[in-house]
């Protein structure tokens, strides 16, 4: 068995291509319902739930003490999701460079691959129907051997989004994975980041090919930062080669100590 289990993967930036697509709806959103905000402020908290983040925005603008304050975020939320909707729905949708050949790695090695997402499961399945990955998955999004990925999960899906670990530990929970540090977590942003860590994984990984660079992820608490998801393989391949030699050393240091 290989030493690691599962690797659990963020969607937008990580397996998807983003080309801050997500932000600039976000943006527009903002603006048409009367929310002032800076891309850059919205880039921070990428991977974050979406409603989450118009929460805290709108708490920050006028104060969480505000009577107007859910029906505010209630509205910038709705047409939020009407514009992403639409955006997914209208544009071509791609994986990432390496994200189908860390695919086949992983399921050669059968370690089981979960994806998460900020998204809520309306866009998330707008999404991966449009990639062929909801292809086998039952009614509850979880696969099996055979399908491409074996469960996703989505925001809406779990009590807390990121950067709680919920979701992960919810893909753990659905496959049957009961040790953290036989999971690999991957991403692009800090959030990301931050749910491996505080689910405890092996290794919480990010990508600088998305919507964060290195020099912005590099802030953050991390495992090691990456071109591409499919760098991953080098990293599975090293943690077993160590393994291997562990085995392979513990008679000699068995019959070593006997002697002494």
């Amino acid at each position: 068995m290989s030493l690691i289990e599962l690797v659990t993967f963020d969607m937008a930036g990580t397996t998807v291509q983003d080309h801050h697509e997500v932000e600039m709806c976000f943006i527009e959103a903002a603006t048409q319902t009367g929310l002032t905000v800076s891309p850059e402020r919205v880039l921070a908290l990428q991977g974050y739930s979406k409603k989450y983040v118009f929460e805290l925005l709108w708490s920050e603008m006028i104060g969480d003490s505000h009577p107007d304050l859910p029906e505010f975020v209630n509205h910038s939320y709705l047409v939020f999701c009407e514009i992403l909707e639409n955006h997914y729905l209208n544009n071509d949708i791609f994986p990432t460079e390496g994200c189908l050949e860390i695919f086949d790695y992983l399921k050669s090695k059968e370690i089981k691959i979960a994806l998460t997402t900020g998204f809520y499961r309306k866009v998330t399945n707008i999404i991966l129907q449009k990639l062929g990955w909801l292809d086998g998955l039952n009614a509850n999004y979880v696969g099996n051997e055979n399908t491409l990925i074996q469960v996703s999960v989505a925001s809406d899906e779990v009590l807390k989004g990121r950067p709680e670990p919920l979701m992960i530990q919810k893909a753990m929970q659905t496959l049957r994975v009961t040790d953290a540090q036989r999971v690999i977590n991957i991403g692009d942003t800090p959030s990301d980041l931050k749910s491996g860590v505080r689910a405890g994984c092996r290794m919480s990984l990010g990508v600088t090919n998305g919507t964060h660079t290195r020099q912005q992820l590099s802030i953050h608490r991390n495992d090691g930062l990456l071109n591409k998801v499919s760098d991953i393989k080098d990293i599975i391949e090293n943690l077993q080669k160590d393994t291997t030699e562990d085995k392979m050393d513990f008679p000699f240091l068995k019959k070593l100590n006997f002697l002494l």
